[in-house]
Parts: structure tokens; sequence; C-alpha cells
């Protein structure tokens, strides 16, 4: 069970009615019910119940436990100067969305002015073969006209290829995708994390927050972070993202922050999810739970003889073909409704924080995400270093 408790509350199954969840949700003492779903899969409804800030020494433990470490409004005091920016961000997006390429969109203000001359546009690109990409943008880094670092860009992604949702991301890093060590080059993380700024300046209710360096600092045991790897997500009805780790060599973890809009997180340690997958697969519903969701047979035997050892199950959680254990953590709702009830859900209002420690595969936060609204949120998410 998690060592700080979740606030969301889970109300029923996903086949009541919304006239039986408001009822359940009046009776506990909640203001509404709210629907947790995505792309078609139903874990059911929830209300939420605010909580509170975890004590400094508590986010620490929490943190070396490879916990989310849950700050409902660490953020929020940042939000009312970044507003124009934020509507400036739902407006591209909507234009993207309409068809408009990103290339011409940050040539035209206020992204001209802001990207000038730091940053010059060189190229607009799109990997055929990736379903899921539809922009990368490519810059240099110029100062006092000259090049000082080569190959940044900006990968404005679809999050599923589900034609239902909307969800999409804008990714700023550098170099070759997935054939670099990225943390090896600070000064060229350094810059994309100023080219994330350039174009979302929101960025700044994380990057110049101090009350957020500090809360880091004591919590991550470290002099002074770095935010870098920046990912701005706009999550959009029917969306979110399905259940994975960020560990990547040289960072610590993640910070997480929403801007607009509502997410909810199932978020568990790795240790810890092994234990609550044991645990579902010892119900005596599970087998036929989990052949409703689209196991087969044959996938069913692998997975309860991956689970049957925690260290064969721990790999299997990391192996890309294990479609199974997807399965059974993606689409089977009694499963969700176990995390929820063990304190793993969280939900993110605007000014609200998630940290998750990242530290290597055995040691990491296995997150799920939803969006709550029926409307495009945005949320920044950046992996945190310490700074060298």
């Amino acid at each position: 069970m998690s060592a700080q408790a979740g606030n969301i509350v889970y109300l029923g199954p996903p086949g009541w009615t919304r006239e039986q969840a408001i009822i359940e949700s009046q009776r506990l003492g909640f203001d509404e019910p709210l629907w947790l779903g995505r792309r078609g899969y139903g874990v059911g409804w929830v209300a939420q119940n605010r909580s509170t800030a975890p004590a400094k020494a508590d986010a620490r433990a929490l943190w070396q436990s490879g916990n989310g470490v849950f700050l409902p409004g660490l953020v929020a005091s940042g939000l009312t100067a970044q507003q124009a920016n934020i509507v400036a961000a739902q407006r591209l997006v909507e234009r993207i969305l309409e068809g408009e390429g990103g290339a011409d969109l940050l040539d035209e203000e206020p992204y001209a002015t802001r990207l000038t001359p730091q940053f010059e546009l060189l190229a607009s690109t799109c990997d055929e073969g990736d379903d899921q990409e539809i922009e990368t943008l490519e810059f240099d880094v110029l100062a006092n006209g000259n090049i000082v670092a080569e190959n940044l860009w900006v990968k404005l992604s679809w999050l599923s290829y589900d034609e239902d949702d909307a969800s999409l991301r804008f990714r700023f890093s550098f170099g070759m995708v997935g054939y670099e060590d990225v943390a090896e080059d600070y000064q060229r993380q350094h810059y994309a994390a100023q080219l994330t700024e350039a174009v979302f300046p929101e960025s700044y209710i994380i990057s110049a927050n101090p009350e957020v360096e500090r809360i880091l600092c004591a919590t991550l045991a470290i002099k002074a972070p770095a935010y870098v790897e920046r990912i701005v997500y706009f999550n959009a009805p029917n969306g979110g993202a399905q259940f994975h780790q960020d560990v990547e060599r040289g960072h610590l973890g993640v910070i997480f922050a929403q801007v607009y809009g509502r997410t909810s997180w199932l978020a568990v340690p790795k240790p810890s999810l092994i234990e609550e997958i044991q645990r579902y697969l010892a119900r005596p519903d599970a087998h036929a739970g989990l052949i409703e969701a689209g196991v087969k047979p044959r996938g069913l035997k692998t997975l309860l003889d991956k689970a049957a050892n925690r260290d064969s199950l721990s790999a299997y959680l990391d192996d890309h073909q294990n479609d199974p254990l997807d399965i059974l953590l993606n689409r089977v709702p009694v499963f969700a409704q176990q995390l929820i009830e063990a304190r793993y859900g969280y939900m993110l209002e605007p000014g609200d924080v998630i940290l998750l420690p990242q530290q290597g595969i055995g040691h990491c936060c296995w997150h799920s995400v939803f969006c709550m609204d029926d409307y495009i949120g945005e949320a920044l998410s950046f992996a945190v270093r310490e700074r060298p």
C-alpha cells in the first residue's frame, strides 16, 4: 500500500450509470462523480478527495521508496502571470489540430521574437515510418551570429494511434533519438531546455520557481536541480498515457506539473506494482477478467508462469513483448480499482505537481495517466538531474 494516501476514491464499476455514481458520491459526501477511462477502456466512477502536501521528511522518504510524491498547489501561484502564454499554447494546439504546420506557426508572433536570434529554425521533417509523429523541427543555437550548438529539435507527436484521441506532445531534445546518452551532453540539454521556454514560457512555473528548487533539493538530496529533456503534454478527452516508466541514465526522476485542465494518475513503485499484479492474479475471478479483457489462453499461461516468481515478473514488466501483462495493466478495470483502493491514485488540478522517482529500472515509479475533462489540457513533464 502507498506510503502516501492518494486523493482518488473509487465509487463504482464502469457498468454503473451516472445516476448510480451520483447517488454513491452523495452518500460518501463528495461533490460529483468523475468518469475515469481512456481510449474506450473504462476504469469506472471515481471522486476526488483533496489531500495535503507531505511533510518535508515524508517527501524524502516517499522518494527514496520509489513512490510518487504528490504536491498539491506547489506551482499554483505562478499560473496567473502565465495566463496569456497558456491561452497562446491552447490556440497553437488548436491550429495544429486544424492541420497547420508547426514551422509556419513558430514563424509567427509571439514565437518569432522569442526564438530570434538565439534559435535558428533549419528544417521541418516527418518520419513516414512513425505513425505517431506529426512533425520534427530542427534548430541550431547561435551566439553573436556563431553556431554554439547543433541539431536541437522539437518533436511533435500524437500520444496514441487511436483516431478518437487528439492527445499530443511537444518533446524537446537533440541528437539521434534513442541512439545517444543525452545526459552526457549537458550543454545541449541546457539549450534544449531554453528552447522549451522560448516556445512555452509557462515552463517558468517550474524552472524559475525557488520553492520548487528548495523542495527538490531536500527531497532528492541534491545541491541544485536542472530541468532537462522537457515534454509539454496536451492530454485530450479519452486520452492519456498507458503504464510506463521514464528511466534514463543520468536522470533522477521527473517533475510533472498540471497547467490547465485535470489529469488522474496511477503511480506505483515497481516493487509494489509487482506485488499488486501477484495479488490480482490470486483472485478467484482474475482469469475470467483477463480473458474478458482480451488475453488469449496461451498468453494467460505465460503471464501466470512469469508471475510465479518476482524476478521473472520484474523482467517481464520491462519486456516490450508482454501483451498479456500490458492488457492487465491497462485494460482490466478491477486491477485499476485495486490500485486506487491501495491509495496509488492521484488527481492533479492546475498548479498541482507530482514527482516520479526514476533512478533505475529496479527503483522507479511506474505511472499511467488519464484526461479528466471534455477539453484539451496542458501539462509540463521535465526530467530532473543534478546541475553540474
